[in-house]
């Protein structure tokens, strides 16, 4: 069941889309490309608009599709929220992961959607073997999103990732390997255990040929080594028991 009311305004797709152009700042557009997203379908919503016009809808699986068909960037973002996840099928990932030209809508689809999905866990393996850029980093995207947010998985959930982010370590799109590196360490940051796995997969990847590997290496063994990651996971491990 859906965790949000359901769409009590009643919005349209046509209603979002016209909300969000009434929104539209062309300063937001001109500094997109800066963060590395496209304008191409852009209107130049903010972040906190977004939000806001997602919290008046609510859930709605509906909506969600047919904004995700209009195309405009923010109308994505929208439909990636409001959308019901227990309605969400292995198809309808595909086809918008097929869609996917940016980060940040690769990234708000995972960590607002997929995730909670039955067939997350299934995606993050079955991307990683896509060499379409942003449907790889979809698959690690997605590792990172369940290893922040999945609290009760057993650590058995995450230890099957390694054998992925040691294969994919070598792809040195900009992409793909900082989503590897994201999801090693988010990984290492869910407890003592996994730390000190992640980080034994870490100094192997120190050894590879591949200076993609050894970039996603050094930047996570840094951050998980730190005294900050180990001083809350010590704490978390303490109140646990």
């Amino acid at each position: 069941m859906p965790s949000k009311r359901q769409n009590p305004e009643k919005l349209t797709c046509e209603d979002v889309v016209s909300l969000l152009r009434s929104f539209s700042d062309p300063a937001i557009i001109a500094g997109m490309p800066r963060y590395g997203i496209p304008t191409d379908h852009a209107l130049g919503v903010s972040t906190t608009r977004i939000n806001e016009i997602a919290g008046r809808i609510g859930t709605d699986h509906d909506l969600a599709l047919m904004l995700w068909d209009t195309g405009i960037h923010e109308a994505r973002m929208i439909a990636a929220i409001v959308d019901d996840p227990a309605l969400v099928t292995g198809e309808q990932m595909d086809r918008w992961a097929a869609d996917f030209y940016s980060w940040d809508m690769c990234d708000q689809c995972c960590m607002k959607l997929f995730d909670r999905t039955s067939i997350a866990y299934e995606k993050c393996f079955e991307w990683s073997l896509d060499e379409r850029e942003f449907v790889k980093r979809a698959a690690f995207a997605n590792m990172a999103s369940l290893a922040l947010y999945d609290k009760q998985a057993p650590d058995g959930q995450f230890r099957q990732f390694f054998p992925v982010i040691i294969r994919e370590s070598t792809d040195g799109r900009n992409m793909v390997k900082k989503s590897v590196n994201w999801a090693l360490r988010q990984i290492g940051k869910r407890n003592l255990a996994l730390n000190a796995e992640a980080i034994a997969v870490g100094r192997e990847l120190l050894k590879s040929d591949s200076s993609a590997a050894r970039w996603i290496a050094r930047d996570a063994v840094k951050e998980l080594e730190s005294e900050a990651v180990q001083q809350r996971l010590k704490k978390w491990m303490l109140k646990k028991f």
